[in-house]
């Protein structure tokens, strides 16, 4: 499995959670983390503009080459 851990602040967090809504794509932790499938992402957003994840964190420190994304703040 690989995954990519990426801080966020809190209100960061909030705006992946609302923007966010397929439980297919994005799954909240019982520890608050975030985790994102980016295979499922990827598909998610096709049709998205702008991105939704790239939108609220930028594209600058995402690795897609990753099976998931793993957000906390």
């Amino acid at each position: 499995m690989y995954l990519q851990e990426i801080a966020i602040s809190h209100n960061q967090k909030k705006k992946l959670l609302k923007a966010i809504k397929d439980d297919n794509v994005l799954i909240q932790e019982e520890s608050g983390d975030i985790v994102v499938n980016v295979e499922a992402y990827l598909s998610f957003k096709k049709d998205l503009d702008p991105a939704p994840i790239e939108a609220i964190v930028g594209d600058d420190i995402l690795d897609f080459n990753m099976q998931y994304l793993v957000f906390s703040a």
